[in-house]
């Protein structure tokens, strides 16, 4: 059994512990570094076993069920669980069960545990394999999908599911004129990479060619069409894609973002791409200036990147989401003042719920007599006329193109102000 297999599990258990148990998200967890003691290979296996967990949590534990009188320490049941996910993904039984053993054994609290875990695994590993692809798809929980269910229909809430056990691929967005890596062409102009690896050893990386970036995420900044010296803000920049795109169309951009430490990855970006982007540590809403172009990507509850972030349905709950929408409304209306006459702002979230998109933008345009929908800017390439929303916006969502593999769900609008 290979030492390094168990440090990664025993990784992977910890960040679960702290997702299921504490509430927290994966990123957070990483930040805070909860694996920085870790080689970089144990590293992205602890990371993937977390969220394949995660994903078929739901199966796993149907499993489990049939196996455990009552529901073990957390701890413990989440060994079980990550065991599980591995046993029904063909991962070899002996080497699962191993390590998972020694893991409870060595723990103080749980050792006396390791018989249940050793006898309850190799269950497990008996009828698992075969009982996994006759279980449902995994649900969301009922705080989320019922309203999804409210604005999006029950069939279509499945298909979404579908996308976020199946996970997500990589897309990249090219620098003009750079050659593409070895993908798919998507009709928007991404590039889909269905199996990638080790993101910084694909060709073109190093070279600053092209950045990573879900094709739906690339689609603001192309209903934006910025031009060669106009003055654009990118406010709450990080992670940067957006900022790279608009920046590679030759703007004058000024990149703001409150997260210093998220805006470390958007320079470090921007150095390797050669591009250029005045980067500021700020808050949206104090933030002042006038600019020809706005882009708003604006905090919001990520639900539309479930698919990417599993553990996003399980360390929230909904609570924070007023806030966030109430954030949304005074961010445009922030924004809106920083705009010329004349200029056009892109108000768009990654989110699912029609309150952070479609109901954000319905209200402010009954609020500001001088703001209007650009329905001109969706006639881009690859953009589907049944995307399109009542209003004039644009609804992105998990289930379409689902025989390409998905796309985050997304809103977005560019709003045009009177001149």
């Amino acid at each position: 059994m290979s030492n390094s297999a168990t440090a990664a599990r025993r990784s992977a258990i910890y960040l679960l512990d702290q997702i299921l148990g504490e509430g927290r998200l994966l990123p957070e967890c990483l930040a805070a570094g909860a694996l920085d003691r870790s080689p970089s290979d144990d590293r992205a296996r602890a990371q993937r076993l977390t969220v394949e967990t995660l994903r078929g949590l739901e199966r796993a534990d149907r499993l489990l069920a049939d196996h455990l009188r009552q529901t073990p320490a957390l701890t413990v049941h989440n060994a079980l669980r990550l065991g599980t996910v591995e046993l029904c993904q063909g991962e070899a039984a002996h080497g699962v069960v191993n390590s998972m053993v020694e893991i409870v054994g060595r723990s103080r609290k749980h050792g006396r545990l390791k018989g249940l875990v050793n006898a309850v695994l190799r269950k497990i590993a008996a009828d698992g394999p075969d009982a996994w692809p006759k279980m449902r798809v995994p649900r969301l929980p009922d705080w989320l999908r019922e309203p999804l269910i409210m604005a999006w229909g029950a069939d279509a809430v499945k298909g979404m599911e579908q996308a976020h056990f199946n996970g997500a691929p990589l897309d990249v967005t090219m620098k003009p004129g750079a050659e593409a890596p070895s993908g798919e062409a998507l009709p928007t102009g991404s590039v889909r990479l269905q199996s990638a690896g080790q993101v910084s050893t694909l060709p073109g990386y190093k070279a600053g060619n092209w950045w990573v970036q879900d094709a739906a995420a690339a689609l603001p900044v192309q209903l934006l069409a910025p031009k060669a010296g106009e003055k654009i803000l990118d406010l709450c920049a990080a992670p940067g894609g957006k900022t790279l795109q608009l920046a590679a169309a030759g703007a004058d951009v000024t990149a703001l973002d409150i997260s210093e430490v998220r805006l470390k990855r958007v320079r470090e970006n921007l150095d390797r791409t050669g591009l250029q982007a005045e980067v500021i540590t700020g808050d949206a809403l104090e933030h002042q200036g006038e600019y020809d172009a706005i882009l708003l990507d604006a905090p919001c509850s990520a639900t539309g990147t479930i698919r990417r972030h599993p553990d996003l349905p399980f360390a929230k709950d909904g609570s924070e989401f007023g806030g966030l929408i109430e954030l949304q409304a005074r961010m445009l209306a922030h924004a809106w003042t920083l705009l010329k006459p004349g200029g056009r702002l892109v108000y768009c979230t990654c989110s699912l719920l029609p309150d952070e998109g479609e109901v954000q933008i319905e209200e402010a345009l009954d609020q500001y007599p001088d703001m209007q929908v650009d329905r001109a800017v969706l006639d881009v390439a690859g953009v589907e006329t049944s995307w399109i929303t009542e209003e004039g916006g644009l609804r992105l969502r998990p289930d379409y193109w689902p025989e390409r593999g998905g796309m985050d769900g997304f809103y977005m609008a560019c709003l045009n102000k009177s001149a």
